[in-house]
């Protein structure tokens, strides 16, 4: 996905590639019994939200875009928690490296995990 994140104006102004990794800790229960993707979180409408958000307001930093990725994982109620990880490929770094990322983990308060 691409997006205008970073501390740097030519990052904000040419925007560069992310690569997001998400996981949800969810009751597949219900999912799994009646096989119906209305049970269970529709991974391909979280994936155009998720993109919303890349595309959208820039941040400086990839914990605040993780984070802002996280509040739309848990936007869901059935979500209890949700790990993601943004990686930027092409991070302005002087040196040769394969990846820069960034991982966190948020619960929904209202759960007991």
């Amino acid at each position: 996905m691409r997006g205008k994140h970073g501390v740097f104006d030519f990052e904000r102004r040419d925007g560069q590639d992310f690569v997001v990794d998400v996981a949800l800790d969810i009751d597949t229960g219900t999912a799994a019994a009646t096989d119906d993707i209305a049970d269970t979180i529709h991974y391909g409408e979280l994936a155009e939200a998720l993109a919303v958000v890349i595309a959208g307001e820039p941040v400086n930093l990839l914990e605040t875009l993780a984070a802002r990725l996280a509040d739309v994982c848990l936007a869901d109620r059935r979500v209890h928690a949700a790990t993601v990880t943004v990686h930027k490929p092409q991070a302005p770094i002087p040196l040769t490296f394969g990846d820069v990322a960034v991982t966190i983990r948020r619960l929904r308060p209202d759960t007991a995990r």
